[in-house]
């Protein structure tokens, strides 16, 4: 699943949500910038650079607070520029705080 899509199954659920953000996302304060919004909105997580120059970022919590995290990392911080981003649903886990890797 990708692109504008918003998953919503139920305003209160749980839920995590992967995403795979395309551009010029490393080097640029993308990871902490985004672990920072995440902790704003109440999710856990990760966020982590990958070898193609993309950044994975996986965040569980509410489907409110996972749809406000959508919409900010099609912008990303200052310094991005964001070509795409792709999101699919994510087994549940137990995420302690957000992280960068």
């Amino acid at each position: 699943m990708s692109g504008s899509r918003v998953f919503h199954t139920n305003d209160n659920a749980m839920a995590c949500w992967r995403f795979c953000v395309t551009g010029r996302v490393q080097g640029v304060y993308f990871r902490a910038s985004t672990r920072d919004e995440a902790l704003r909105l109440g999710l856990s997580g990760l966020a982590r650079n990958e070898s193609d120059g993309s950044v994975t970022v996986i965040a569980c919590g509410n489907e409110d607070a996972l749809a406000a995290l959508h919409s900010w990392l099609r912008q990303g911080p200052a310094m991005a520029r964001v070509d795409a981003v792709h999101v699919e649903i994510e087994a549940d886990r137990s995420w302690r705080g957000f992280v960068t890797a």
